[in-house]
């Protein structure tokens, strides 16, 4: 049932998401694109510390060239910067499994 109501809220949200669009202000065809929304989502996290004291830093470029702009902001983010650091993963085997002799005598 959680299964079921969750698959129904994740299609309801793209669905939703789908709809969006940008400001046709917001674009302009050379302003900058992928590589530098690479750039600026791998910086994110220290773009955003700066913002908080120079007003002329911004962690997102406006006007941008829409699309492809924002899909090198999200790799930069996710894949490159904040998002890639997956920490330490630590196993742990504590499973101990014993043998049965069967004697068929």
């Amino acid at each position: 049932m959680i299964r079921l109501r969750n698959s129904i809220a994740l299609a309801s949200l793209t669905l939703l998401a789908a709809c969006a669009t940008q400001v046709s202000s917001a674009v302009a065809p050379q302003a900058p694109g992928f590589l530098l929304g690479l750039w600026h989502g791998f910086i994110f996290p220290v773009a955003g510390v700066l913002s908080k004291e120079m007003h002329d830093v911004a962690g997102y470029a406006v006007p941008n060239n829409g699309g492809w702009y924002d899909f090198g902001y999200f790799l930069g983010i996710v894949v490159f910067g904040v998002g890639a650091h997956r920490g330490k993963k630590v196993v742990y085997r504590d499973r101990v499994v014993r043998e049965r002799v069967i004697d068929h005598r």
